[in-house]
């Protein structure tokens, strides 16, 4: 891969009211004419993405917001996207105009608590306004529009400080479930959807994490996979599959071999998995009743058989028995109303950074659905989740624990 993909990239989301300068400070930093500038309030319509390398800090990718106190007439639809920004910012940047501050900046800074996100207050137009030494604790950057060096210093002097740490140190992808030396199986249907002679991102990404820990990977479709396994002197170390052939890859595993998938695996890198364990025990409570809400992070035309629009809605209800009800948001859209739904299906998430991921969750929890990702979903009405979580002992007994919570009997004098 020639970039790294923007879901491993630091997001630093650019707040502001409308017209303190967003746009020019994004502008300065990169060097380059990357948003539209104006004395016009409401020039930003939309928000603008701008990856960049920030060395030391490593990639990021900067998210240009229209003003929160837009009122034009879009101003509602604008100020609709911003608000979903809070949702994957790993650092939000203030600009400030000194000594002209409203209840504004108190509301992007208290929504930014509730999201326990680090707040950088950047003080624009400081060659008109003298900025403060410090703000409250927040940690505080000056803009001259004169000096770009030393804006580019102080930002990853200041970035640096509250870098969050999974970022600074990501979680492992696969290196923590191999040994040093060890060897992982990667059984890789060619999926129709990826670009012409390319694996898709979850494949890579994991291919690099073994390279990472000093162990090596060895890939295989799976019409090949048994063949393959005979022909070697000892098992691997870990097989890994994609989701859509997992009944195949554990039938054809050696049960002493640790076994899972790698949608499972980003349900670990990018949430939380036993959140996601106990969600997929709610599959058995699903009736003829029940609504369930696909969740794909990418935008694709679908194929077909596509994978979440088709063969998981086919394989839910051919498990349940029951005639359930689909919906379907993609990319960015995530309902804000999840009442209605009995379940939430989020895919394995490789295109959404961590923070989006976490997001996610904590409005399922708020709203008491149950969530659970499509490697485990798929699994489930499989019958092969326990051997795919075994791996993961932590989640393997949230799963457990949910499961027999929800299927126990009433005891003696409880109403059933």
């Amino acid at each position: 891969m020639k970039t790294t993909p923007k879901s491993l990239r630091l997001h630093l989301a650019i707040f502001g009211r409308t017209n303190t300068g967003k746009s020019s400070f994004l502008n300065l930093v990169a060097g380059q004419d990357v948003a539209i500038t104006s004395d016009v309030p409401g020039t930003t319509t939309d928000v603008v993405e701008k990856p960049m390398e920030l060395l030391p800090v490593g990639p990021v990718v900067f998210l240009d917001t229209a003003g929160l106190d837009d009122v034009s007439a879009l101003g509602e639809r604008r100020i609709d996207k911003t608000e979903r920004v809070f949702d994957r910012a790993d650092v939000i940047l203030l600009i400030t105009e000194h000594g002209r501050e409203t209840d504004f900046e108190s509301e992007v800074e208290h929504k930014a608590a509730e999201r326990n996100t680090p707040v950088l207050r950047i003080h624009n137009k400081a060659d008109l306004y003298r900025p403060p030494a410090d703000h409250d604790g927040i940690a505080c950057c000056s803009v001259d529009a004169g000096s770009r060096t030393g804006v580019l210093n102080a930002l990853k002097r200041e970035l640096l400080k509250i870098c969050p740490e999974d970022f600074v140190r990501p979680p492992p992808l696969v290196g923590d479930l191999l040994p040093p030396g060890g060897l992982a199986a990667l059984i890789v249907p060619i999926d129709l959807q990826a670009p012409k002679g390319r694996l898709i991102l979850p494949q890579v990404q994991t291919i690099r994490d073994a390279l990472d820990s000093d162990a090596a990977a060895l890939v295989v479709k799976e019409r090949e996979y048994r063949a393959l396994l005979d022909r070697l002197s000892a098992p691997p170390d870990l097989v890994l599959c994609d989701s859509q052939v997992v009944l195949k890859m554990t039938a054809d595993t050696p049960p002493e071999v640790p076994c899972t998938t790698f949608s499972i695996l980003f349900a670990r890198l990018k949430g939380d998995l036993s959140a996601f364990a106990r969600g997929a025990a709610a599959i058995d409570r699903l009736t003829g009743s029940s609504r369930v809400l696909i969740a794909e992070s990418c935008s694709h035309h679908a194929l077909e058989d596509d994978i979440g629009r088709v063969k998981i809605p086919r394989w839910l209800r051919q498990y349940t028995g029951a005639a359930l009800e689909f919906e379907v948001c993609a990319g960015r859209d995530f309902p804000d109303d999840l009442d209605s739904y009995d379940l939430v299906v989020q895919c394995g998430g490789c295109m959404q950074n961590r923070r989006e991921m976490l997001s996610r969750l904590a409005k399922c929890a708020e709203a008491r659905v149950p969530v659970t990702n499509y490697g485990m979903a798929i699994a489930s009405t499989q019958g092969v989740l326990e051997r795919v979580l075994t791996p993961f002992p932590a989640a393997l007994l949230a799963w457990k624990r949910e499961r027999d919570r929800t299927n126990t009997p009433p005891q003696t004098g409880e109403t059933a």
